[in-house]
């Protein structure tokens, strides 16, 4: 069984799921909620179960909090996918890389789109920083679907994009 909780942050009401392991998914929209209530159909809410990663999320947006340290219940995935997650935990707060960077990170320098895929399907964001991934002139490109406002918002709340 998988239970949630929701917190209110800047971006809107974001969800928290967790398993057994630890935090399962994340969702920043109610769209990603609804694909995520379909995908567990026996979601509770409780809030004592995710007491520790709302805190920790509440920490972040507040500007308390720079590193995560709450247990992470990634799905079985391709190696591909789980090598640009991995790559992505390691862009510091407050820093961007480009698709391409990450491409090379993971020793793929061609595969620019297919880590753009791998962004697409964090089922963690904010915990596995997929924000922090830019287009290669910087450019704001792709998140969440097409919601570039909540990109920028995270970066612009860790100091990587300006006012």
């Amino acid at each position: 069984m998988a239970v949630y909780d929701e917190l209110e942050t800047p971006l809107g009401t974001l969800r928290v799921v967790m398993d057994s392991v630890g935090v399962s998914r994340v969702a920043l929209t109610e769209e990603h909620w609804g694909e995520i209530q379909q995908e567990f159909h026996d979601l509770v809410r409780d809030p004592e179960s995710c007491r520790d990663a709302v805190r920790q999320l509440e920490e972040y947006f507040s500007g308390r909090r720079r590193a995560f340290d709450v247990a992470l219940s990634l799905p079985e995935d391709s190696p591909f996918r789980r090598r640009v997650w991995a790559a992505l935990r390691e862009i510091p707060y407050g820093q961007v890389r480009s698709y391409g960077e990450i491409a090379a990170a993971i020793g793929n320098p061609r595969a620019v789109r297919a880590v753009g895929q791998a962004n697409r399907a964090n089922p963690l964001p904010i915990f596995i920083p997929c924000h922090r991934v830019v287009g290669k002139k910087g450019d704001l490109v792709g998140y969440a679907g097409s919601r570039t406002d909540l990109k920028a918002h995270l970066l612009r709340l860790e100091g990587a994009l300006a006012e």
